[in-house]
């Protein structure tokens, strides 16, 4: 009996504790709408110690400035803004209001250094309880701080850190606090710890202590053969961003150039009107997200097909109401074709006006994967990359192995024998011509990923798809690949010496020179049409 006693009355204490905690939680959460800022700095980290799993979502809430609180009774709650008016969750009950007029909530004031405090005060709790990335973001963000305050945060964490990437964040914590508080032989034994980190706030601490002027000249010495060796690395990841970036725009100038490649090959009509078939492309992306009901996410699964069917079929009619009638004379189609990229951007500023139009990136292409803290890469540009290979992948299926392939291959090579054989060329030209304008719809939905959307977006492409076209061989697809991620690399590589402009200008004149030995590009079409 006397056991089952002692049983109960540590119940009973543990959960009067337990009352108490709780009590003193909501406590600290209603002080909220009265405390000045001083008052709230002290009940930051209280609420973060408080164990209690709601304080997370209310410190990140204040954070992002998304909590507030009304009075009658005083409550602090999440607000929405719904038709009916201002819906409110209470963040300690989750009791929902709804109906409530903007002034009657009111937001839970922060400022910069109270910010500064819940950033860091958020990325300990992370620390504990968030995934590998939100680990590794919270130690990033203890590293920007570099408070000895977080010190024993910081060991603690390490002790059970399993995340070799979160780990060695941990560490240059440790070291960075060591090298800024720590004696001259600590300082240097953190020099050996900190020389691998890439990371800005670890460089700028470096740099800030070789300009102190009571910096030891021993530590002085080594900090200067550290940032060095950093320096030397940084250049080296700044050099593979650039290429990354040259990939990048290599695939958009794919995009833009394989159709090209497909309808300079096989009529040799030099279509000016391309860049506005990019443009369909894109302003139907942009419908799609508008006035469709699609989720964002999905919106480019029906953006693509759509672009491909929209400009195609744009193409289809400028090839049998207007270029038909221009075979053999390119002057005449150069400037018909000019003149339907004035009347289609014409058309497109009337319907949509002369602003550019922002086109949102789907949740899977937001953001970057961050390789380090001197290189990282955008997802948005990573898809596009995928996107382009998948694309040129299926172009060389269809021209290699489907029935329409081998008779646009044929006209191609030559026209007269094809049409003795029986294929109707003429349709051959009309669907090329919808299929090389279908791909440039599609280079458009790529593009409005990357930038707004706007009447003169195709104009920025044509003459680098050109470009690309002629250098990698009229009408061969392989070539088109290989041209158009070179000149993309080479750009890039070449921007941060010379700037935007004049990197255009010298790649121009390297191309302009290897035609004059190459005249037909670096993969040339063979066949008796070809060569005659």
């Amino acid at each position: 009996m006397k056991r089952w006693t002692k049983i109960l009355s540590l119940l009973a204490v543990l959960l009067t504790s337990m009352a108490a905690n709780a009590n003193d939680f909501e406590a600290q959460v209603l002080r909220l709408i009265e405390a000045g800022f001083p008052e709230k700095a002290r009940l930051v980290p209280e609420l973060a110690q408080s164990g209690d799993d709601r304080a997370l979502d209310i410190l990140n809430a204040w954070n992002d400035g998304e909590l507030y609180f009304v009075r009658s009774p005083d409550r602090v709650v999440f607000a929405e803004s719904t038709d009916d008016g201002i819906t409110v969750t209470d963040v300690l009950n989750g009791e929902v209001t709804e109906g409530l007029g903007r002034r009657a909530v009111r937001s839970v004031s922060v400022n910069n250094a109270l910010r500064q405090t819940l950033g860091v005060t958020l990325g300990a709790m992370r620390l504990s309880t968030g995934s590998n990335a939100q680990r590794l973001d919270a130690a990033q963000r203890l590293l920007r701080a570099a408070d000895p305050e977080n010190r024993a945060l910081i060991e603690t964490a390490l002790e059970t850190e399993t995340n070799e990437a979160v780990r060695r964040e941990l560490l240059h914590n440790i070291a960075l606090l060591d090298f800024n508080y720590g004696t001259v032989p600590v300082q240097l034994a953190a020099l050996n710890t900190l020389q691998d980190s890439l990371n800005s706030d670890v460089r700028n601490a470096l740099t800030s202590k070789l300009a102190a002027a009571e910096t030891d000249p021993q530590v002085r010495a080594e900090v200067e053969q550290v940032l060095e060796k950093i320096e030397g690395r940084v250049r080296f990841f700044r050099q593979m961003d650039n290429v990354f970036f040259g990939l990048s725009l290599g695939s958009v100038l794919l995009l833009a150039a394989i159709g090209l490649a497909i309808t300079f090959g096989v009529m040799g009509v030099i279509n000016m009107a391309h860049g506005e078939m990019m443009m369909l492309g894109a302003y139907t992306t942009f419908v799609v997200q508008k006035f469709l009901p699609v989720s964002l996410d999905y919106s480019l699964l029906v953006a693509v097909p759509l672009a491909f069917l929209v400009a195609g079929a744009v193409g289809v009619l400028m090839e049998r109401g207007i270029i038909r009638f221009l075979y053999g004379r390119p002057l005449e189609t150069l400037l018909a074709t000019f003149g339907i990229s004035l009347i289609l951007q014409q058309a497109v500023r009337s319907i949509f006006g002369p602003l550019n139009q922002a086109v949102a990136n789907p949740s899977w292409m937001s953001g970057s994967w961050v390789i380090n803290g001197a290189f990282s890469i955008t997802y948005n540009r990573l898809f596009i990359v995928i996107f382009a290979i998948m694309v040129f992948l299926s172009l060389l299926f269809v021209l290699r192995h489907t029935r329409f392939g081998l008779q646009m291959r044929a006209v191609t090579q030559n026209r007269a024998m094809a049409n003795s054989m029986g294929i109707r060329s003429g349709w051959v030209d009309a669907l090329t011509f919808g299929l090389g304008s279908g791909v440039a719809g599609i280079a458009g939905v790529a593009l409005s990923q990357l930038t707004n959307v706007g009447p003169n977006l195709g104009q920025a492409y044509i003459i680098d798809s050109f470009l690309v076209v002629v250098f990698g061989g009229v009408g061969n697809l392989w070539g088109t690949l290989v041209a158009a991620l070179s000149l993309g690399v080479a750009n890039k590589l070449i921007e941060p010496y010379t700037g935007a402009v004049l990197a255009k200008i010298v790649l121009l004149i390297g191309v302009i020179l290897f035609i004059q030995k190459r005249p037909r590009g670096l993969f040339a079409l063979k066949g008796r049409a070809v060569e005659g």
